[in-house]
């Protein structure tokens, strides 16, 4: 019984090690992706609308990004279901390169269909960097779960920062180079991408996905993990939560610099856009590792509620004080943090709703669903901006807060 006994503890701790180290690798591979990904987020819309030679192609980038990562979330989450992890990064960020490699052509060509293949496999790049929060949960046992995968998306807040701040220098390289124009920071996406790409086929073993089905038939209770039981229902919950998340926090940023050009002068635009989605940002990821320690405290679905209660405040904000540049200012961090609670808590609650040889599949389904969900959200925006302005805007996002408060009841019920 003793040797057994030691046998187990001997087990989980090794587990916590390897997670451990999953987790920091899987940070580090953010943080690298998230480089390339932000230097094409800054300069798509620009090469759109330079190459094709009017303004109104420039929203085409955001799509082709959008829609790449919404067309390989669930093949990519196939191949993590069949070779793991490890494989369905390390492809993520080989057509992440090839798009990088792509856009550059097309910019010296001037072939503008060329440029949205770039972007949309850029974007398709995304969607295995998506799968690094779920990653970071096949080892995670349920104490930490919600903190392990936080840091994963915390990461991204790196790269989302550091990213954009490379276009200078980037340009000043191109040209030393004889890079076409507003294609110089793809240097450093580039050399990220490349090693993101080594540091998941080298330095991600062994793979957490496999060794966390090893584990299970062999009996999570040894490794200290929790052996998940299958709830479809609970499951799709936690993906309606993120999705709708997701479409409530992606149309109404869309719209946002739209809306504040039409209030702001002209001088000072730049300025005031780019100041309030940095904010943004900062609210969608810096505060993620405590909505992650949350939702493993006080539950998965309390911290999704917490969530739609911060953007229910988002928009409510957004409604009394559109016509300020504060009133926007402040909704718009109001709208990052409660996106980030519900993200880090849905896709906690969606990896423990569902059993492990299930999770890869029900992982891709909400990628894609999020990608989807954010493309339609910011299309349908655009129109609704136009018919009732941003205060209408907000109001009409208000109706997917409440469907998502309205359901989490059965979630609950169904949990306990």
């Amino acid at each position: 019984m003793t040797t057994a006994s030691g046998a187990s503890s001997a087990l989980a701790a090794d587990i916590a090690r390897i997670q451990r180290r999953t987790v920091a690798i899987l940070a580090t591979g953010q943080v690298l992706s998230g480089v390339g990904f932000g230097a094409t987020v800054s300069l798509g819309a620009l090469l759109a609308a330079d190459i094709s030679g009017d303004d109104a192609f420039s929203g085409l980038a955001t799509a082709s990004v959008t829609l790449g990562a919404a067309i390989c979330a669930i093949p990519l989450a196939r191949m993590a279901a069949r070779r793991g992890r490890r494989m369905a990064l390390t492809l993520g960020n080989l057509l992440a390169l090839l798009g990088i490699a792509i856009v550059i052509t097309a910019a010296a060509v001037r072939v503008f269909p060329l440029l949205l293949v770039g972007i949309l496999m850029i974007g398709a790049g995304n969607a295995g960097n998506l799968q690094s929060r779920f990653a970071a949960t096949d080892l995670a046992s349920p104490k930490r779960r919600g903190r392990d995968l936080s840091v994963v998306v915390w990461a991204t807040t790196v790269g989302g920062v550091v990213g954009p701040l490379l276009l200078t220098p980037g340009e000043a390289i191109g040209s030393v180079l004889g890079m076409p124009k507003n294609t110089g920071a793809y240097v450093f996406s580039l050399v990220a991408a490349v090693l993101a790409f080594v540091l998941y086929l080298v330095a991600l073993r062994p793979d957490p996905l496999k060794l966390a089905q090893q584990v299970e038939s062999a009996g999570s209770a040894k490794a200290g993990l929790q052996v998940a039981v299958d709830q479809p229902r609970v499951a799709r919950y936690a993906i309606f939560a993120v999705a709708g998340s997701h479409a409530v926090m992606a149309s109404v940023m869309a719209m946002t610099p739209v809306h504040l050009a039409h209030m702001t002068h002209e001088s000072q635009v730049t300025t005031v856009v780019g100041v309030t989605i940095a904010l943004h940002v900062a609210g969608m990821y810096g505060l993620s590792p405590v909505f992650g320690i949350l939702a493993d405290k006080v539950g998965r679905v309390p911290v999704i509620l917490l969530g739609q209660a911060l953007l229910a405040a988002a928009l409510i904000v957004a409604f009394v004080g559109s016509a300020h540049e504060g009133g926007v200012m402040a909704a718009l961090i109001l709208l990052g943090l409660g996106w980030s609670a519900a993200t880090v808590a849905g896709s906690a609650l969606l990896t423990e709703a569902t059993e492990t040889s299930k999770r890869p599949k029900r992982q891709g389904i909400s990628d894609s669903l999020m990608s989807l969900c954010a493309a339609v959200g910011a299309v349908l925006a655009g129109l609704v901006l136009a018919a009732v302005e941003y205060r209408g805007l907000a109001l009409v996002a208000m109706g997917v807060v409440v469907a998502v408060i309205a359901l989490s009841p059965l979630a609950l019920r169904r949990q306990r």
